[in-house]
């Protein structure tokens, strides 16, 4: 069963007429929407979906916090005339052929259609829908059939652990802007980072060493990799990079393992600035060529995995690796859609709704 919700008729307990004049509009109502949102995808792997996906991704002013017309010039005379060509190559990798789209947005789909069966089973009124920050489907319109189906309360969950202005912060954005344009706006509610949640490191924790353990060489330690942001971002307040760091002392105590067994590193720098350190790759090359030859990465910050997952560490970076003198290397999946990501989920989400339902 899809979770998509589309415009409908008024809820079973709405009776639209009873204590209103003739002629009144019917109105649904006594819902409740949960919409569950990732980063996003672009609906194909050629240039033009490419460049809109990335045109759309990259004039984020959360994303890129640099002086708007340098930007602009650097954005359109050099990212995008020959970024969208590099990274269709990279989604092409890792494309879902058999539905046509990107592996986030078939795992998203997935725990929205999980989410909502368990959620039915607490309270009959909540429906369960998903959106993308950037691409399609787009937060707004999501919002805007959840409220036409009868939610005239919505919890907005970005699916990031860690706060960061240019993740969840962004999804928060739109979503108020969406209520912006309506005249009856829903009450609406933002999930907050759970990045010390205890279930959330369990789950981590249970992935990791069920992974681990189906592995046929035992690793010499794991790199717990995370998104990167511009150093600058954390100068600025930022609380990303604490977060994380938090998140990786916290599974690494609930492991039993010493700091030198899990260590954290930061993937997908982009553009010259500095960004937050240690590098993944860089890191990868150092340790092969300093004699390490067992290593795993998990990535704790994504909540389904993706073009950096899928591409930039499971492949790049197993190339990076074996290039330097490694020999034994895996990526450890994201919670995704199993059974210990969907638990998680439910209980962060159940926890939010707390009052409505």
């Amino acid at each position: 069963m899809d979770a998509r919700v589309a415009p409908t008729s008024p809820a079973a307990n709405d009776v639209p007429n009873a204590h209103t004049p003739a002629g009144h509009p019917v109105v649904a109502s006594g819902r409740i929407g949960v919409l569950l949102v990732n980063l996003g995808s672009p609906t194909g792997t050629d240039y033009w979906s490419m460049r809109r996906y990335l045109k759309e991704f990259l004039s984020d002013r959360r994303v890129i916090e640099v002086w708007r017309p340098l930007w602009w010039t650097i954005l359109n005379l050099f990212v995008l005339t020959s970024r969208p060509s590099k990274s269709g190559h990279a989604y092409s990798l890792v494309w879902n052929k058999e539905r046509n789209e990107g592996p986030l947005v078939t795992t998203t789909r997935s725990q929205a259609e999980k989410l909502g069966a368990a959620l039915a089973k607490v309270d009959g009124r909540i429906l369960v829908d998903w959106a993308m920050r950037y691409g399609a489907p787009t937060v707004a319109a999501r919002i805007e059939a959840l409220k036409q189906a009868g939610c005239d309360r919505i919890l907005v969950a970005p699916l990031y652990p860690q706060y960061a202005a240019a993740t969840t912060a962004t999804v928060n954005d739109v979503a108020f802007a969406a209520l912006q344009k309506m005249r009856w706006q829903p009450a609406l509610r933002t999930l907050p980072p759970y990045h010390d949640e205890p279930a959330y490191i369990e789950a981590l924790a249970t992935t990791l060493a069920g992974s681990i353990a189906g592995l046929d060489f035992e690793p010499e330690l794991v790199l717990a990799s995370f998104h990167g942001l511009p150093r600058e971002y954390l100068d600025k307040g930022d609380p990303y990079h604490c977060q994380c760091h938090k998140t990786t002392r916290l599974l690494r105590d609930r492991l039993g393992w010493p700091k030198e067994k899990l260590r954290i590193v930061f993937q997908s720098r982009f553009g010259r600035a500095e960004w937050l350190q240690p590098y993944t790759d860089v890191t990868l090359a150092e340790l092969a060529k300093a004699g390490v030859k067992r290593v795993a990465v998990i990535m704790p910050g994504f909540s389904a995995d993706c073009l950096e997952t899928l591409e930039e560490i499971a492949i790049r970076g197993g190339e990076t690796f074996h290039q330097n003198g490694g020999e034994h290397y895996a990526a450890i999946p994201c919670l995704n859609d199993g059974p210990e990501g969907m638990a998680l989920l439910e209980l962060v989400v159940r926890r939010e709704l707390s009052g409505w339902i």
